[in-house]
């Protein structure tokens, strides 16, 4: 990555991964960038860093522009290591003694993940820092995602830099979205329900607190993905949209198969729930992506989860899909499980057990047939999409 101009002497220094392809479980097929931001002024700021790997990177892009050494402060948005793993190599390149900004709590975290003595300044909440003819103000976002976040903003070219939020894995030659257009919303999305979706309550009390402050924002730019300069509250309007999770008629039939009987199962159900005009997509645990699901449950009204029954309990692609969601903790769902089963038939009362643990409005009882579904077991399956389809949300 070359370094960007986002506004008149201020810079995208960041760099693009490529190559990744799984980040913490969340599938990354086109990449992703940790963008790092410059601004020049009577004190030079350098906000945020990159993973560790692309630091001579950062520096280069910065060299592009100002010596290095020249950087009078650093601040730090967030500390989690995609961010802070290069910080080492820029505090040693810039001067160790250089004062570092970031949240109290981020001051703890940096403390923790490396052994140098850095000259930490923490903030407060909404606490400013004038660093020439622009001031900036520190906004504290707790647990979005992690207990440092927080945000910088720039009174002056109005400019949020929003650390991970609003931000997508995404690698490309664009940098700003009006380049990208409306295809990187799916990017977005999927950020949002692999990353935020548990914070969605934080979201929506932090949208709020935005409005409240009155801040003008021209501009957000986040520590992944594109810039947002044509339509910023285009992404903070998705951002509420998505935190709200409003029920679609769409339900997903999420299983696996050993020998195809929870697979006939399982579409059984989406031929029945399409026929009762329900949006409905099958999605084989092995064909799809755990995290491509999950980007489908954040606005499905109905997830049914289907297991054949190996040792007496889960199928493994199974296990790893429920505890996957249930961290994610998505709200205001309809569910039920089904699954055939030999000899015992534990699966199906173990996936309840979780959607119960989740609050899942359960259409029951669970369904399991043994070894493969006759016409009988067939009907059942039928019938219990009609129950699923009944106690969806109508639009």
């Amino acid at each position: 990555m070359t370094p960007t101009e986002v506004a008149e002497g201020i810079y995208s220094v960041g760099s693009t991964d490529w190559n990744v392809r799984d980040f913490h479980g969340y599938s990354t097929y086109q990449g992703t960038t940790y963008n790092a931001y410059l601004i020049m002024d009577e004190r030079i700021t350098l906000i945020d860093t990159v993973k560790k790997e692309y630091a001579d990177d950062l520096l280069g892009n910065i060299g592009q522009i100002v010596d290095p050494k020249k950087i009078d402060l650093v601040i730090s948005n967030h500390t989690e290591m995609d961010h802070s793993g290069g910080l080492a190599r820029v505090m040693h390149k810039i001067g160790e003694d250089k004062p570092l900004y970031c949240s109290k709590a981020g001051a703890k975290s940096l403390g923790r993940h490396f052994s140098q003595k850095w000259n930490y300044r923490p903030v407060e909440d909404g606490e400013e820092l004038k660093i020439g003819k622009r001031t900036l103000t520190f906004i504290e976002t707790r647990m979005l995602h992690w207990p440092d976040s927080m945000f910088t903003y720039c009174k002056q070219e109005k400019i949020l830099f929003s650390s991970d939020a609003f931000g997508q894995h995404y690698a490309g030659p664009e940098r700003f979205d009006d380049q990208v257009g409306e295809a990187i919303m799916p990017h977005a999305k999927k950020y949002f329900a692999n990353i935020l979706l548990l914070y969605s309550p934080l979201i929506l009390k932090l949208a709020q607190r935005l409005t409240e402050m009155g801040l003008e924002i021209d501009t957000i730019c986040p520590d992944h993905g594109v810039i947002w300069r044509k339509d910023p509250m285009k992404i903070v309007n998705a951002y509420v949209d998505w935190a709200q999770q409003k029920p679609k008629r769409k339900v997903l039939v999420v299983y696996d198969t050993m020998w195809h009987s929870t697979e006939m199962m399982a579409e059984a159900i989406v031929d029945s729930l399409l026929q009762e005009g329900v949006d409905a997509i099958p999605m084989h645990l092995r064909k799809w992506h755990r995290s491509d699901i999950i980007t489908e449950v954040l606005d499905a009204g109905g997830i049914l989860i289907g297991s054949p029954t190996l040792n007496n309990g889960l199928f493994p692609t199974v296990g790893d899909f429920l505890t996957y969601l249930k961290g994610l903790r998505p709200q205001h769902k309809v569910g039920a499980a089904f699954g055939s089963y030999g000899w015992s038939g534990e699966a199906v009362k173990l996936i309840e057990k979780e959607m119960e643990a989740m609050r899942f409005n359960i259409v029951g009882p669970a369904l399991k047939i043994p070894y493969v579904p006759d016409r009988e077991g067939i009907e059942s399956c039928k019938e219990l999409a009609k129950k699923i389809a009944a106690a969806l949300p109508a639009e």
